[in-house]
């Protein structure tokens, strides 16, 4: 198999993040002044609940079926059996999921008076399953994924204002995101025969998944404690209102997450191979540059989103939503803390084969996570849940530090801490001078002091002749780098 351009790659995935960003950007202004906290509280607890059972149903193959997956990209036979081991667990752990699920909504009273919309979410489990995009990311088909991802966002887009237009379009706006988040899987299935051959490549050997595909399953569950306990929590001990106003929080933190962890998506696959062909030097220097883009990125961003989190909830959300302000801004420090444990779990201890050390990492997120909720949520509320969730995802970014302790002091010789602390220094210094900046309109009230801010920090990093600036520079206009 050809190698694909990781710059190539980069920039398409950070066009499926921009588009991934761009949807709520648009749509969730529009349905949060339409449907009100409750109804997407509702619909938020609904997508919560069903990632649960696409969890089991999906085992640990999504992470596990990139690397499986890459080690053996340029054997059409070793992939072509790889995926179909895969595809087959999957399929018949989707039919053990839904049976759960629908038992779940006859027994529980909350769940059933819900059973529409909850329903209608469960559609996601299947379009998981099907979707098998982890075949397309271990092939570095990242111009497909974005090509097709995109349009269906553009589709769930008009279905949006097409659909929801008014406070009773719950279940509408529930079918638009199962629609835009998981439409792309019908097509991805059906174009996966250019990539394996769909005949049986038999003898089947599923027993050599069941270890690594039930570690990484055991990491899912983990994870998923503590990225949407929180929410089921809240909807329990609290209720729907509670719940839209976190979610207004968590969408801004998942969006700027999701930017900081883009590029790890790109670069699990090739360090998969480079470790499967015992190339240790192209593996650290990719994983120091993933340092310094996590670094540079995250830093600026907790610093202006926790300086201008009224204004953001604001604008997004509408002036309902204030409640979002304070748990946003407990909320933002895990954007780096997520960032950092991307880089040492995903893209350094999985490809290495030490899934197991980021599953007793996670195991620890899950329990801090858990008991902090018990204890906060019900005095605290939304800030309760945001405490849990930021203490989680330190203690999971501590613990991996010291399982990867001799690595990272040998890797942080080579990222630029100099040249990010000045940026800091200077990033601060313009936020003191914006502080005083009022205008009238929101919009522009956000634009011109983010232009401000991170102009700033760019001009900064210039001036510093940061390497990744640098680079991007030289490669912008046609220089090799």
């Amino acid at each position: 198999m050809k190698s694909k351009s990781i710059s190539l790659n980069f920039i398409m995935n950070f066009l499926l993040t921009a588009s991934s960003i761009l949807f709520p950007l648009i749509t969730f202004p529009y349905v949060s002044r339409i449907l009100g906290p409750t109804g997407t509280g509702a619909v938020a607890m609904g997508t919560s609940l069903v990632s649960y059972f696409t969890m089991v149903a999906m085992l640990g193959v999504p992470t596990y079926g990139i690397r499986a997956c890459a080690k053996v990209r340029d054997n059409r036979e070793k992939l072509s059996q790889t995926v179909q081991e895969l595809l087959i667990i999957n399929l018949i752990m989707a039919l053990i999921s839904y049976a759960a699920f629908f038992l779940l909504l006859v027994l529980v009273p909350s769940f059933r008076a819900e059973s529409g919309l909850y329903t209608i979410c469960s559609v996601a489990v299947i379009l998981n399953v099907i979707g098998v995009n982890w075949v397309y990311q271990a092939l570095e088909e990242y111009s497909y994924i974005t090509f097709i991802s995109v349009l269906f966002k553009a589709l769930g887009l008009g279905l949006m204002f097409l659909l929801v237009r008014n406070s009773g379009d719950v279940l509408w706006y529930g079918l638009v995101t199962v629609v835009s988040s998981f439409g792309s899987a019908v097509f991805n299935f059906l174009r996966l025969r250019k990539l394996i051959d769909l005949h049986p490549c038999r003898p089947w050997n599923f027993r050599r998944h069941l270890y690594p595909i039930f570690t990484f399953f055991f990491m899912s569950v983990a994870t998923t404690v503590y990225t949407n306990l929180d929410t089921v929590m809240l909807g329990v001990m609290k209720n729907n209102e509670v719940v839209g106003y976190y979610n207004a929080a968590i969408k801004i933190k998942t969006i700027l997450v999701t930017l900081v962890t883009s590029l790890g998506t790109v670069l699990l696959p090739r360090l998969s191979y480079y470790y499967e062909q015992g190339k240790e030097k192209e593996f650290i220097a990719l994983v120091s540059k993933a340092f310094s883009f996590v670094l540079l990125f995250s830093v600026p961003c907790c610093l202006y989103f926790s300086a201008y989190a009224q204004p953001v909830v604001e604008f997004l959300s509408g002036p309902g939503y204030l409640p979002a302000v304070g748990p946003m801004v407990i909320l933002m420090p895990t954007i780096l803390f997520i960032g950092l444990s991307n880089i040492t779990g995903i893209q350094v201890l999985v490809p290495t084969g030490r899934e197991t050390l980021v599953l007793r990492s996670v195991i620890l997120g899950a329990v801090v996570d858990f008991l902090l909720n018990l204890v906060l949520i019900p005095s605290l509320g939304a800030s309760g849940a945001a405490i849990g969730t930021l203490c989680a995802e330190l203690s999971v970014t501590l613990l991996q530090f010291w399982y990867l302790r001799k690595l990272l002091m040998s890797i942080a010789k080579t990222v630029e801490l100099k040249e990010l602390v000045i940026t800091v220094l200077v990033s601060c210094c313009v936020l003191w001078l914006l502080s005083g900046l009022h205008l009238y309109s929101l919009f522009w009230q956000l634009a011109v002091t983010a232009i401000c801010f991170f102009g700033a920090c760019a001009i900064t990093l210039l001036l510093c002749r940061e390497s990744i600036v640098m680079s991007f520079l030289q490669k912008l206009v046609g220089r090799p780098s």
